[in-house]
């Protein structure tokens, strides 16, 4: 694909640069590469597997100067950062701080991959882009006052920025969530099986492709901007069902270790069970979440719980494979 720079802007007019290699940023950055953009990849270290169609860029978005220098020349810029839980509430700010001012100097669209912790306890009400963010946990009141100083920036005409918020991730490659490290390695070697709270509520969980393809859309489609949008999720399905769907298809029953309150598991150690403790309402009510309006306005599909199991599995397994 051909690209140029706008002389009004110093832009290259289809850079999109993808601040984060996590799971999300690196599913995501092969996204934008397989649809035919130049993606530039921004983390701390810049190693990691060659992805075809990516640069990778070492870079510290924490500071205005890092992430400026992050972002030279993007037209869109994708914020998948995240740290440590136990470092969130401290850093998550001034990084947002660091990138909203580099994309208001430079002119880059900005779209932020966000979390459902705005809306807080829902008492089992279906989550919508209309849901009152009724957040009272530390992270859900920090992550809500980041997203207003986000959607006022667009407003007021300082920045053009849309927000895609997931569910808890599954799929190749995610490892810390309530269905990952703790969840497949386990069930492929007859190891023990981590659940959460109440396995017989709904709970909606999102294909990391699925979070990389809403992502890719939102940076491609500029009337999306100025608005939450909730990335393609499949329907959610009680926990049990979940653990029951991948029983099948490993050939043999789960030892399942059910988790009623906050206690260190597997890849969860006390430090991060300590700071995720006031998170631990999502399993103790249903945890739904509707994408309908991303659907019907992109003409998007969520990838069906099923399909995303199998890719899991087998990316687990390769990865068991490989010791």
């Amino acid at each position: 694909m051909t690209t140029h720079s706008d002389p009004r802007t110093n832009l290259r007019t289809d850079l999109h640069v993808v601040l984060g290699a996590g799971p999300a940023g690196t599913a995501l950055a092969t996204e934008l590469a397989h649809r035919g953009h130049p993606v530039r990849l921004v983390d701390r270290s810049a190693t990691g597997p060659e992805i075809e169609g990516v640069e990778r860029h070492r870079g510290d978005v924490g500071t205005l100067v890092g992430a400026l220098a992050a972002i030279e020349g993007a037209a869109v810029v994708h914020h998948c950062v995240n740290v440590a839980y136990h470092l969130q509430i401290e850093v998550m700010p001034s990084i947002q701080t660091a990138v909203l001012g580099a994309v208001q100097a430079t002119g880059a669209r900005l779209v932020v991959l966000d979390t459902l912790y705005p809306y807080g306890e829902t008492h089992g009400e279906v989550m919508t882009e209309e849901t009152p963010w009724r957040a009272t946990s530390r992270k859900g009141l920090m992550r809500a006052r980041l997203d207003e100083i986000y959607l006022a920036a667009h407003r007021e005409g300082r920045a053009r920025v849309a927000l895609g918020r997931s569910a808890d991730f599954v799929g190749p490659g995610v490892l810390s969530s309530t269905l990952g490290g703790a969840t497949f390695p386990g069930a492929l070697t007859g190891g023990e099986v981590m659940a959460l709270g109440d396995i017989d509520l709904p709970h909606s969980y999102t294909s990391i492709r699925d979070v990389a393809a809403g992502l890719a859309t939102l940076g491609e489609n500029p009337a999306g901007d100025g608005r939450v949008w909730h990335l393609p999720t499949a329907p959610a399905v009680t926990t049990r069902e979940v653990l029951q769907m991948i029983e099948d298809r490993v050939g043999r029953p789960l030892k399942t270790v059910v988790l009623a309150e906050p206690r260190p598991f597997g890849p969860f150690d006390q430090v991060f069970i300590d700071s995720y403790a006031e998170l631990f309402y999502q399993h103790l009510e249903p945890q739904v979440m509707d994408s309908s309006a991303f659907e019907e306005t992109f003409g998007a599909r969520p990838t069906p719980l099923g399909e995303t199991l199998d890719m899991t599995i087998e990316w687990y397994r390769d990865l068991l494979s490989r010791g």
